[in-house]
């Protein structure tokens, strides 16, 4: 029997992480972790070693770019998907460049994540 994929969903706003679990509970089962910031979400991921981590590029103290960076270094094997307001593309390009997988912009519709959770777990 296969084990439940883990996610980590990293946004500030607990609206998005709603909207992001909700997307992801809609489209399979899986096991979900939260943090509202980019410490939390390094704590988290030393703990759990998820099998994907959802990143907001933008919140406050450490950026989802900072945190995509220590993420590979702790894990270069890891699957980081980017999150992110529309505009953002040389942000994007760079979290592309430091390892993400992909990104979704905001505001997303729920078949996107479904779209990102297959492309990662194919």
């Amino acid at each position: 029997m296969m084990r439940e994929k883990s996610i980590l969903i990293v946004d500030d706003a607990a609206f998005m992480r709603m909207m992001l679990k909700r997307a992801i509970l809609g489209s399979g089962e899986y096991r979900i972790t939260e943090a509202e910031n980019g410490e939390k979400a390094m704590e988290l991921f030393r703990e759990q070693k998820p099998d994907l981590v959802l990143l907001d590029i933008s919140m406050p103290g450490m950026s989802g770019i900072s945190v995509l960076k220590e993420i590979k270094k702790a894990d270069p094997a890891s699957h980081v998907v980017m999150c992110s307001a529309v505009g953002q593309e040389m942000i994007i390009r760079e979290a592309i460049e430091a390892g993400a997988m992909d990104f979704i912009v905001k505001p997303f519709k729920p078949e996107q994540i479904a779209q990102v959770l297959a492309h990662v777990f194919s």
